[in-house]
């Protein structure tokens, strides 16, 4: 998917969620336990009661490697079925990778080629050879990390050089360097507020995932209020408060009203 198939999804369906598939065997619903694959069955119901208000799908990596190899097959059939099912939904795989370059076009090959994902969110630590191979294939992004949502990115991200530049403002122009608004993202917690005022000044035309809303705090509002571009320009992520809104045999038709708030508070902000 590129950039503007991406802005013409988010203008048909008023929308700029994604919904993240942060799903751990011990919330889901019992009465799927019973199911030969319990992880891709909850997934997949999501998937279905979700899909007319959300623009994306982000699957979580960590979730699934939790469970190992049946963990892996779990994450590879919720990538087919969405590949399959939902060709016009933007697929994020949370991963945060990044190494070495070698290292790196391994990763690279394993979601872009083998997967066929359409984005990854990477590490820009280690520096360009580490995240130029993901920025190698044609039609695929690259999510860096810039400003997080936890805690402690207060401990580097907002720290300043002698000069005055904070880490995550290098991060974003060393970064343009390497890629440009068409393959590349970047990953800026809700809970920053006005410090996508900051953002914007050097990275205007940049889509940002945003997660951190929901069950982390973050405010909507705010974040469209400092980070919206005249083409949107966001995708805003929740996960917990939409998956994990009901725990009975209603729980995708629960996630499918929540989904369907979040929805109509957007289509509003976009007007």
């Amino acid at each position: 998917m590129n950039k503007q198939q991406l802005i013409e999804q988010i203008r048909q369906k008023k929308s700029f969620l994604c919904v993240g598939l942060d799903t751990d065997i011990k919330k889901i619903p019992e009465h799927l336990l019973k199911e030969e694959d319990p992880i891709f069955a909850f997934n997949k119901q999501i998937i279905d009661a979700t899909a007319p208000y959300c623009v994306a799908y982000k699957p979580n990596l960590a979730f699934y490697e939790s469970m190992g190899v049946k963990g892996w097959i779990s994450f590879e059939k919720t990538i087919e079925y969405l590949n399959k099912n939902y060709a016009n939904h933007f697929i994020i795989a949370d991963a945060k990778r990044g190494d070495i370059g070698n290292t790196s076009a391994m990763y690279a090959r394993t979601f872009f080629e083998e997967m066929n994902i359409d984005s990854l969110t990477v590490a820009p630590y280690m520096g360009e050879d580490s995240v130029s191979p993901f920025l190698a294939y044609e039609g695929k992004w690259v999510i860096l990390l810039a400003l997080t949502s936890n805690k402690g990115s207060h401990d580097f991200q907002l720290t300043a050089d002698a000069e005055g530049e904070r880490l995550f403002e290098k991060v974003l122009r060393t970064s343009q360097k390497w890629g440009n608004d068409e393959n590349m993202m970047y990953v800026v917690g809700a809970t920053q507020g006005k410090m996508f005022e900051d953002i914007r000044k050097i990275v205007p035309n940049h889509f940002l995932l945003v997660p951190g809303i929901g069950a982390q705090g973050g405010s909507l509002e705010e974040v469209c209020k400092y980070g919206m571009t005249k083409d949107c320009g966001l995708i805003v992520n929740s996960s917990r408060a939409i998956i994990y809104a009901d725990k009975t045999e209603k729980f995708a038709e629960v996630a499918a009203q929540e989904a369907k708030k979040v929805q109509e508070q957007m289509a509003a902000l976009l007007k």
